[in-house]
C-alpha cells in the first residue's frame, strides 16, 4: 500500500522493467529529488504525478519509468550512503544525464568517479574537435562567397594532401623537392664533385647551385600559398614547422641580397658556411607531410602522455650511470693500463653499457671491473624495459580513438543526410496535409538517447552510442 505525506510511506517504483520498492524516510533525506518530490505529491493529483513518472498504475500504486535500471541501482545509493560510485560499464555522460533526470547533484559523486568523469568528458570533446575538422575537410558547410571558396581550395590543395588528387601531387612534389634539395646538400659537400674558383677555394658545381636555386623557388612558392591561403595568418606565422619552412628559405636570399649589394667576397663566404648549416632545417618538413598519418600521431601522443614514465627513465639511467662509473674508474685504477682516466671519461662507458651499446672502445681489464660492467648492463636493460608497457597502453588508446573517430564522423555524415533528407519530405508533403503523421513517424523513428556529435560552437560528444565505445579507454 502507498501512503503519500508519511515517513513510513512506501513508493513501488518500476524502473525499466526492474520494480523496487521504496521508504519514505529514506527518500525524504533528499527532499528535492524526484523520487522525494513524488512520495510527498498527492495521489489524486494526477498531472503533478505524470509530470514526476511516465506512466502510473493506481489500482497497483505503481510508478514507471522509461530509465536505465543499472543507473538507478547506483543513483540510489545516495539516499543510503550519501554518495554514489559510477559501476564499471556505465557511461558517465550517461550517468550524468540520469542523476539530472532524478535531481542528484553531481557534488554526491565520489572523487574517483569525479576525475574519471572529467577524463572522459576531455577525451569526448578531443573527438568532437577532430569530427569538425574532418567534415570541413569534406565540405559539409560550403563557403558563404567565392573567395572564401578559393582560399579554402588553396589551402586544402597545400595542406591536405588525402582531400583531392592534385592535393596529392603537390604533396607528392614537395616530397620529392624536399628529397632532391637535401641530396644536394649533401652531394655539394663531396671535394670531388665541389669546384675551385679563382682564389682556388673549393665551392659548390653550377649544375648543384642551379638545382638548390630551383628548389628554394618550389619553397618559396609553396610558403607563399600557404600564407594567403591560411585562415589564421598569425596562427600560420607563428607556428612551429612554418618557422622552420621559413628558415629553410632566408639563409638563400640573405646570401642573394648581400652578392647583389656587392659585400666583399671573404665576408660573403663566411656568411654563406654560416646559413648553410640553417638550411638542414628543411628536412624537417618531410614531417609536414606525415601531418595526417594515423602512426605518426599515434607514436607522437604516446611520448607526449608517457613523459613522467620517460622522466623516471632518465633518472635511473643517470643515478646508474653516475654510480657504475665512478666504480668502474675505482676498480680499475689497479691495472697499469688502465682506459678510465677520470670519471667523466667513465661516463661515455657507463652510457654505452647501460644501453648495451658496447663501441669497445673503453672496456674494463680487471676481474671486478668487468662484474662491474655485467651489473651495469643488466641494470640498464631492466630500466629501459619498465616503461615499454605503459607507453604501448598510450599507443593503443590513440589508437582506439582515432578508430572511434573515424566512426564518429560516419555516422555524423549519416545523421546530416537524414536530416537532409527528412527536411526535403517535410517540404515535400507540406502541401498535401499529411505533414503531421509524417513528424509524428519521424519524431517515432528517433532515439531520445541519440545526441548530435557536434553542436554550433562548443560541441562534445555526448552520444551514447560512442560513449559505449570509449568505456575501454
Amino acid at each position: 500500500a502507498l501512503v503519500m505525506g508519511e515517513d513510513e510511506a512506501e513508493i513501488a517504483v518500476n524502473i525499466g522493467g526492474v520494480k523496487l520498492v521504496l521508504y519514505g524516510d529514506v527518500l525524504n533525506r533528499y527532499p528535492e529529488s524526484r523520487l522525494a518530490e513524488l512520495i510527498n505529491c498527492s495521489t489524486l493529483n494526477y498531472d503533478i504525478i505524470y509530470s514526476l513518472c511516465d506512466d502510473y498504475d493506481p489500482g497497483n500504486n505503481e510508478f514507471y519509468f522509461d530509465r536505465d535500471p543499472d543507473a538507478f541501482r547506483c543513483i540510489i545509493d545516495v539516499y543510503y550512503f550519501g554518495e554514489i560510485h559510477i559501476k564499471r560499464g556505465i557511461c558517465p555522460i550517461c550517468f550524468i544525464k540520469e542523476m539530472e533526470f532524478w535531481k542528484i547533484d553531481q557534488s554526491y559523486l565520489d572523487e574517483c568517479c569525479k576525475s574519471d568523469l572529467t577524463e572522459k568528458e576531455e577525451e569526448l570533446a578531443e573527438i568532437a574537435n577532430k569530427v569538425k575538422l574532418i567534415l570541413d575537410d569534406l565540405d559539409v558547410v560550403p563557403s558563404v562567397n567565392r573567395s572564401a571558396r578559393y582560399q579554402k581550395f588553396l589551402w586544402k590543395l597545400m595542406e591536405k594532401p588525402e582531400s583531392s588528387l592534385p592535393a596529392r601531387v603537390v604533396a607528392i612534389a614537395s616530397f620529392l623537392f624536399v628529397l632532391v634539395s637535401s641530396l644536394v646538400m649533401c652531394v655539394g659537400t663531396i671535394p670531388e664533385v665541389q669546384m675551385k674558383d679563382d682564389e682556388g677555394d673549393l665551392v659548390e658545381h653550377p649544375t648543384l647551385e642551379a638545382i638548390e636555386t630551383a628548389c628554394i623557388g618550389w619553397f618559396t612558392v609553396e610558403y607563399l600559398l600557404r600564407f594567403m591561403s591560411s585562415p589564421n595568418k598569425l596562427h600560420f606565422f607563428l607556428s612551429f614547422m612554418n618557422i622552420i619552412d621559413f628558415m629553410a628559405i632566408m639563409p638563400f636570399y640573405v646570401v642573394l641580397t648581400l652578392t647583389y649589394l656587392g659585400t666583399a667576397m671573404m665576408d660573403l663566404a663566411k656568411v654563406q658556411q654560416a646559413v648553410q648549416a640553417l638550411r638542414i632545417m628543411r628536412i624537417a618538413r618531410i614531417f609536414k607531410l606525415a601531418r595526417h598519418s594515423s602512426g605518426l600521431q599515434t607514436l607522437t601522443y604516446a611520448l607526449k602522455r608517457s613523459f613522467k614514465e620517460l622522466g623516471l627513465l632518465l633518472m635511473y639511467m643517470g643515478i646508474g650511470i653516475f654510480v657504475f662509473s665512478a666504480l668502474g674508474y675505482t676498480l680499475e685504477q689497479s691495472h697499469p693500463e688502465t682506459l678510465f682516466s677520470s670519471i667523466p671519461q667513465s661516463f661515455w662507458w657507463a652510457i654505452i653499457t647501460m644501453t648495451t651499446v658496447g663501441y669497445g672502445d673503453i672496456y674494463p681489464k680487471t676481474t671486478l671491473g668487468k662484474c662491474n660492467a655485467a651489473i651495469s648492463f643488466l641494470c640498464g636493460v631492466i630500466a629501459i624495459a619498465l616503461p615499454i608497457h605503459p607507453i604501448i597502453n598510450n599507443f593503443v588508446i590513440f589508437y582506439n580513438k582515432q578508430r572511434l573517430l573515424e566512426t564518429a564522423a560516419k555516422h555524423e555524415l549519416e545523421l546530416m543526410e537524414l536530416q537532409s533528407s527528412e527536411d526535403s519530405m517535410v517540404k515535400a508533403t507540406r502541401k498535401s496535409g499529411a505533414l503531421g503523421a509524417l513528424e509524428s513517424s519521424m519524431r517515432s523513428s528517433r532515439s531520445d538517447n541519440c545526441i548530435p556529435l557536434i553542436e554550433e560552437s562548443t560541441r562534445t560528444l555526448k552520444s551514447k552510442k560512442y560513449c559505449s565505445e570509449t568505456e575501454s579507454f
